[in-house]
């Protein structure tokens, strides 16, 4: 940390304050709500899913393994499996980490890294605001970072000092912002939160009016304004004092008003299929049932985490290894534990694996966090299986 502070003249970290400061709004939606990844994240299910997403890519370990032949195991002695274990930098987790990268995916499409490097070899990564780079192909098509500090400071940085990892994108470089893209969805969305406020700020109660055959002086008037104002908001429910043949005139509550909720539902949906969140992953319970809930949880994460895993392993291969340790290095999340089953489907699968000879006793017991036994390292072959139509045994003699 000290060396990149004192490469960039930099000792003090962003502030909540400076981050804002760069987060002028982004797009306006056809609703005329300006959306923003800060106000985009107080929409409630925006934040859920994008919550969702963070912790699941936080939990899982990501390791390093080296690669040998057809086995692998883990590098722990190269400087990036500390880093994974551990935290890239002395003021974060591991997980906290995983978790940022995420959020800056879901809500931004890119997220960014300082690669800092001691005597060649990586010490630290240090995130940077997704909003304060500016990624660039140069005319001999490299690639360079314009950052942006919060003291004012900008530098040019090279595509070997900065970890990015992007979404899909439509010019090779910049991923898309979810955020940015769904704009009209999400403004929306918070439109109709905002015309919910309003609605049961008033109690939810139908508006009307005043009507008299008379004319009503200015000082009547005044008094008339003076006396609403006195029962508005918290008082509403008051009762009202009429006078000089004043009646009230109720006018019924619009269908958009008595439907509003209906409008929420499906903006959750869309919200949902946008980040592609099963809606029971954020606590929306409403078309779940007992026999598809369980394969919702595996689509969610062979469909839905597993192309984010997949993009950020490759993006890690590439950006923080070098060419000959890409040949025998591998990062690797470890996605297992997600994709378990219930006890009674978990129990029938390993059972197979083993009477196949696909794992081990010893094999099935890590899977479950187990310590493995003496003699659980055998691979069984059932006896009636043949090659090539033959026993084995009879293969074995004949060569």
């Amino acid at each position: 940390m000290k060396i990149f502070n004192r490469l960039f003249n930099k000792k003090n970290a962003q502030t909540s304050a400076d981050l804002l400061e760069l987060l002028s709004p982004w797009v306006d939606a056809e609703s005329g709500v300006s959306i923003t990844p800060q106000n985009a994240m107080q929409i409630s299910t925006v934040f859920s899913c994008v919550k969702v997403l963070a912790e699941s890519v936080g939990m899982l370990p990501l390791n390093l393994f080296e690669v040998t032949g057809t086995s692998r195991e883990k590098a722990t002695d190269h400087a990036l499996h500390a880093l994974f274990r551990f935290g890239p930098n002395d003021y974060m987790t591991a997980q906290e980490y995983k978790e940022l990268i995420m959020v800056h995916l879901a809500l931004r499409g890119n997220h960014y890294s300082f690669i800092n490097k001691v005597n060649g070899r990586i010490h630290e990564l240090l995130p940077l605001n997704p909003d304060a780079v500016i990624p660039r192909i140069s005319n001999d098509w490299g690639v360079t970072y314009t950052v942006t500090f919060s003291n004012g400071e900008v530098k040019e940085l090279a595509q070997a000092d900065i970890l990015h990892i992007r979404l899909q994108t439509l010019d090779g470089l910049t991923g898309l912002s979810p955020i940015q893209w769904a704009k009209n969805t999400l403004g929306l969305a918070k439109a109709t939160e905002n015309h919910g406020s309003r609605l049961f700020k008033n109690g939810a109660r139908p508006s009307g009016g005043f009507k008299t055959s008379a004319t009503l002086k200015d000082d009547q008037f005044k008094r008339l304004q003076e006396r609403l104002e006195l029962v508005s908001g918290e008082s509403q429910l008051k009762p009202f004092i009429l006078e000089g043949g004043l009646e009230w005139v109720n006018v019924a509550m619009s269908n958009e008003d008595a439907q509003f909720l209906e409008t929420r539902k499906y903006q959750r949906s869309e919200i949902c299929g946008i980040f592609r969140v099963p809606p029971h992953m954020i606590a929306d319970l409403e078309k779940a049932t007992f026999s598809n809930i369980e394969h919702q949880g595996l689509s969610y994460v062979q469909h839905t985490l597993m192309p984010y895993l997949t993009r950020m392993e490759e993006r890690f291969s590439k950006s923080l290894l070098s060419p000959s340790e890409q040949k025998k290095y591998t990062p690797k999340f470890n996605a297992t534990a997600l994709l378990r089953g219930d006890m009674t489907a978990r129990s029938a699968y390993y059972t197979q694996q083993i009477q196949n000879g696909v794992l081990s006793p010893n094999e099935i017991r890590a899977l479950e966090d187990m310590n493995p036994r003496d003699g659980g390292d055998i691979y069984l072959t059932p006896l009636n299986m043949a090659v090539n139509g033959k026993p084995q045994e009879t293969q074995t003699n004949e060569q």
